[in-house]
C-alpha cells in the first residue's frame, strides 16, 4: 500500500486493459498495482485503482464488501472504470422511470437517487472514502465530486454548473430547452460514516438509451457528452483527470 504522497493506478496485470473486453471482479485482494508517470502528481493518501471496463454487479458487491470491510486505518480509494450497457435503480426510484424495456438490464441498488445508465464511453469514478476521517459530511462530498467535474470542464472552457435539488452537473441544452443538459450524474451510499458509489461523467458514447428512461427521474432532461462540447478526451483520459481533480478538493484544506 503507498504512503501519503503516492498516487497508484492498479490494473490486474502490467499491460491495460483491452476496452472492448469486460472482466469481472473475483477477488480484489490479487488486483496488481504499478504507478502511472503519465498521472499528474498531486500529494495525497489516497490510492487510485485503473480498472479499465468491468461489470456492474461484482463492482458494486466489491464497493460492499470493501467497505464493510474497512478499519480504522484503511487507505480511502478511488476506482475509475466504465461499465457494460446497464440501468441502475437507487433506493428512490420508481420503475416507471423506464419507459421502455430496450433489453439492457436494470439492476436495483443501494445508492441513492433514481433510474440511470452506464454504458462503454461513460467513466465512472467510485469514491470510498472514510467521511469521518476526513471530516466530510455527506453534503460536502457531492459538493467535491460536482465540483471536480464543473473543474475538469473549466479546464477546457466549457461552462457547467449545479441545479438546485437535482444533484449531477449541467450544461446549457441550448434551443429553448426546459432543462439544461446533464453531463455527469451521481448518487451515494454512505455506512458507518464511509462512502461509496461516486459520479458518472458522459465522455464519448452511444447517449441513445437514455431516451428510454427520466434520466434521474427527469421527464425530458436531456443529457450531454464531452466529445459533444469539445473536450478532446478519451474516456480513460477523463477518468485521469476526473481523478485527479476530485483528489485536489478533496486534500484541500
Amino acid at each position: 500500500m503507498p504512503g501519503a504522497g503516492a498516487i497508484s493506478f492498479s490494473n490486474r496485470s502490467r499491460g491495460r486493459a483491452k476496452p472492448a473486453k469486460t472482466r469481472a471482479i473475483r477477488n480484489w485482494n490479487k488486483i496488481g498495482r504499478k504507478r502511472s508517470d503519465r498521472f499528474p502528481t498531486v500529494q495525497t493518501s489516497i490510492l487510485v485503482r485503473a480498472l479499465g471496463r468491468v461489470d456492474y454487479t461484482p463492482a458494486w458487491r466489491a464497493m460492499i464488501d470493501f467497505t464493510a470491510a474497512r478499519a480504522t486505518a484503511t487507505p480511502d480509494e478511488l476506482w475509475i472504470c466504465e461499465h457494460p450497457p446497464v440501468y441502475t435503480l437507487g433506493q428512490a426510484g420508481k420503475p416507471e422511470h423506464r419507459l421502455v424495456d430496450n433489453g439492457i438490464p436494470l439492476v436495483k441498488v443501494d445508492r441513492g437517487g433514481q433510474i440511470t445508465y452506464h454504458g462503454p464511453g461513460q467513466v465512472v469514478v467510485y469514491a470510498l472514502l472514510d467521511l469521518k476521517r476526513r471530516g466530510i459530511g455527506a453534503r460536502g462530498l457531492v459538493d467535491r465530486l460536482e465540483q471536480a467535474v464543473i473543474d475538469l470542464l473549466a479546464e477546457h472552457g466549457v461552462a457547467a454548473k449545479r441545479l438546485d435539488g437535482a444533484p449531477g452537473v449541467y450544461v446549457d441544452a441550448g434551443g429553448g430547452a426546459v432543462w439544461p443538459a446533464k453531463v455527469a450524474a451521481l448518487g451515494l451510499r454512505i455506512r458507518r460514516g464511509c462512502s461509496y458509489h461516486g459520479v458518472s461523467l458522459n465522455v464519448d458514447m452511444d447517449l441513445a438509451p437514455f431516451s428510454a428512461i427520466d434520466p434521474c427521474g427527469y421527464a425530458g432532461m436531456p443529457v450531454a457528452q464531452t466529445r459533444d462540447l469539445g473536450v478532446p478526451l478519451t474516456p480513460t483520459r477523463a477518468g485521469e483527470a476526473l481523478a485527479r481533480h476530485l483528489l485536489r478538493q478533496l486534500e484541500s484544506p
